[in-house]
């Protein structure tokens, strides 16, 4: 799936941008960052091994919920003026991507599964 692979190349992204975050943060902002990271193409591969659309969906949705958690923690990097801008912005772009891709795929998957119902 191409947005499983979009996923992963995010979380490289993002382990490859906690590598400059300063080694206090380790127990923190690291840690959190790379959890987030890794748990959004994580989901959608769970979710692809349920049984109905309506459970894909909802791993889906964890996935989502996952991504924002790791822009929310991207940002206060930024804010913080933490690490590499450039790979920052590297993650938050590819983030972006990731986002945009989950909601419309989401949609169609709710919306075979009305199908299914009907």
């Amino acid at each position: 799936m191409k947005v499983w692979e979009k996923a992963m190349e995010l979380a490289d992204k993002a382990f490859e941008y906690c590598k400059d975050l300063p080694a206090n943060e380790r127990y923190n902002l690291i840690d959190q960052i790379n959890r987030c990271s890794c748990s959004v193409p994580s989901n959608i591969a769970e979710g692809s091994g349920k049984n109905t659309n309506k459970h894909f969906a909802e791993f889906l949705a964890i996935s989502i919920s996952s991504s924002f958690e790791l822009e929310t923690q991207l940002l206060i990097c930024e804010r913080r003026h933490y690490g590499s801008e450039g790979k920052l912005q590297e993650c938050l772009q590819v983030l972006s991507e990731v986002q945009r891709m989950l909601f419309s795929f989401r949609e169609r998957i709710l919306k075979a599964e009305t199908l299914l119902d009907s």
